[in-house]
């Protein structure tokens, strides 16, 4: 059954009855989750099996809960809510627009004085609703100061690859400088070609395999069921730009050394003959007990590096990708067993970062998470930023997850120190100086001050106030960590790389 005429602006949105064939995408329906009907958004539509399936998203939940429904779990003896359809621009815009882009384009073509050449920029095209041509391979490296791992793409011309395929590891290419002239000849050439609808380019991003994606609607379909890493069983929770042909595969097989992904079993049983790496590609630069951290140069190791990129993305909803992973420095965290170092998390950061960060994109697998390894990857970057001799901060927005690990990480170990400052009988300590003992900035110690209503105004001035409730949580995280065998905790000045000795004939490294 059809939806009713929408009602005017302010009202409340149009339901009505539909039947399984009048679904579409951006309709919300009640969905059978758990034993209770949730009310869910519709976000894609496929046939599997010759059956319809449907890809929602549960509204007031993360949307690392999203899956892929049968027919059957919608129930359609209720109402559903019809999505409001897009409004068009008012004719004032349009005319505007419309001046706007004749005036660029006279602009455009203007001759140049003594009829010369310029071959000092890159040409720069503007975005539209028609795909662009992006077969030319060409890469372009984020600047210092705005490269960033999750920075907005639109913010950078990231242009590197044909849309339908994932770089491959050896592609090497240079910035073409292309002059304007020549560029404006070239493109009256080309004939013009009918423009793809909106739906089948969000479609056709979607589904292919650029190292660059949009972070709206491109990304809101997980397209990977399930994933294997070593003994575990993994079901991903977002976007992230395998392959095409990988979404068709009920589970794909990642080498948890080398991290090469492989759709088929028999691939992967192959590649595990030939694969040799027993560790991350890179240096060992601290190990205790079982936990060792490895640094390893993005312009280095360029494939071990995207690969560690295409997986985190699968549990990072806000990380951007790109081809140039060569400004980061990625510090990955293992555990050791007799098969090697399995990777347990990461985390990257620039090499050159002007506005002080120290961490760009962290993550611990969630196989290994809720087991404190999430605070001692934090606790690594800021032993890194103490050896620099600088004030670091993660590079924002974090994360849902990353900012709950990062405030629990600040209020620990800046309660720990006023309660040992305390303790010592000078309790004379300011923001400044918290800041200069724990490498943290300024704005990181008050937001933590702050969020635990610890900074109170009296004899008109701030002080910083320990109250029970803090401190007794303090006693009780304490209390936690004796009984599950004490915290992990990284000793500060130890982080200094000792060669190892490679033996050939155990192919194990020696200390």
């Amino acid at each position: 059954m059809a939806p009713r005429e929408h009602a005017p602006d302010g009202a409340r949105a149009e339901t009505g009855v539909a039947t399984l064939s009048s679904l579409s995408i951006g309709v919300k329906a009640m969905v059978e989750k758990d034993g209770e009907h949730r009310k869910a958004e519709i976000l894609s539509i496929q046939t599997r099996k010759g059956k319809p399936t449907f890809y929602v998203h549960y509204e007031d939940f993360n949307k690392r809960l999203d899956e892929w429904i049968a027919a059957e779990r919608i129930d359609l003896s209720q109402e559903v809510e019809w999505p409001t359809p897009e409004k068009p621009e008012p004719k004032s815009k349009q005319k505007q627009a419309a001046k706007q882009t004749s005036k660029n384009d006279s602009l455009a073509v203007q001759p140049r004085a003594g009829n010369k050449r310029s071959r000092s920029g890159m040409l720069q095209r503007e975005i539209s609703g028609t795909p662009v041509d992006t077969s030319a391979k060409t890469s372009r490296r984020p600047s210092v100061s705005g490269g960033k791992e999750n920075r907005d793409p639109s913010l950078a011309i990231v242009a590197t690859e044909d849309i339908d395929a994932t770089p491959q590891p050896d592609d090497e290419s240079m910035i073409d400088l292309v002059d304007m002239q020549d560029a404006a000849a070239a493109a009256k050439a080309v004939p013009d070609h009918v423009p793809y609808t909106r739906e089948e380019e969000i479609e056709k991003l979607r589904t292919g395999g650029s190292m660059t994606q949009n972070q709206t609607e491109i990304s809101r379909v997980r397209n990977l069921e399930r994933i294997q890493m070593g003994t575990h069983e993994i079901e991903p929770w977002y976007f992230s730009p395998y392959p095409a042909e990988f979404a068709d595969s009920d589970l794909v097989f990642i080498c948890e050394f080398c991290l090469g992904y492989y759709g088929a079993l028999s691939q992967f049983t192959r590649h595990r003959a030939k694969c040799t790496l027993q560790h991350p590609p890179g240096n060992e630069i601290y190990r205790d007990a079982n936990v060792s951290f490895f640094e390893i140069d993005g312009r280095r190791q360029r494939t071990w590096c995207r690969n560690l990129c295409l997986l985190s993305k699968l549990f990072l909803d806000h990380k951007t990708l790109y081809y140039d992973v060569d400004p980061f420095l990625f510090y990955c965290m293992t555990v050791r067993s007799p098969h090697g170092h399995h990777l347990v998390g990461y985390f990257s950061k620039e090499k050159e970062c002007s506005e002080g960060y120290n961490v760009a994109c962290i993550l611990t697998l969630p196989q290994y998470q809720r087991k404190g390894y999430g605070k001692l990857l934090i606790q690594f970057s800021y032993e890194l930023s103490k050896i620099e001799q600088k004030l670091g901060s993660p590079e924002k927005p974090l994360s849902d997850l990353g900012l709950l690990g990062y405030r629990a990480y600040w209020q620990e170990i800046i309660v720990d120190l006023l309660a040992e400052t305390l303790e010592s009988g000078t309790p004379q300590l300011s923001v400044e100086d918290i800041g200069q003992t724990l490498a943290m900035t300024t704005n990181d110690v008050l937001h933590t001050l702050q969020n635990l209503n610890m900074l109170r105004y009296h004899a008109k001035s701030h002080v910083i106030v320990l109250t029970e409730a803090v401190l007794g949580q303090r006693d009780r995280l304490r209390e936690k960590e004796a009984r599950k065998g004490g915290k992990r905790v990284i000793e500060s000045g130890r982080l200094q790389w000792k060669p190892p000795v490679f033996s050939a004939a155990a192919r194990t490294w020696n200390w």
